[in-house]
């Protein structure tokens, strides 16, 4: 659960989707300036890239706390399904 990442991974998701919802601005104003397409295709790249790494953030938090509570909990088929969705999600 999100409650249960510390304090300052929290802080530091939430600024870098504040930086993030920037670039995404960013990219909504390219598109209205009619910006070449490789530097809007760069923009996006970015954003992508950005998103991916809270992604693996919020992964590694997941598997050091709700996954380990669910295998000590009897709750191994739980934590399997839920592994292995996130890693067909992230194969898309």
């Amino acid at each position: 659960m999100i409650h249960d990442l510390p304090h300052a991974t929290k802080k530091q998701l939430l600024r870098r989707l504040k930086i993030i919802e920037g670039q995404v601005r960013g990219l909504q104003q390219m598109i209205e300036q009619d910006t070449y397409c490789i530097d809007v295709i760069t923009q996006s790249s970015a954003v992508k890239q950005a998103l991916s790494r809270i992604e693996d953030v919020l992964m590694e938090n997941h598997l050091a706390t709700c996954v380990v509570h669910q295998m000590h909990s009897g709750k191994e088929d739980k934590a399997k399904d839920e592994i292995l969705k996130v890693y067909r999600l992230k194969r898309k």
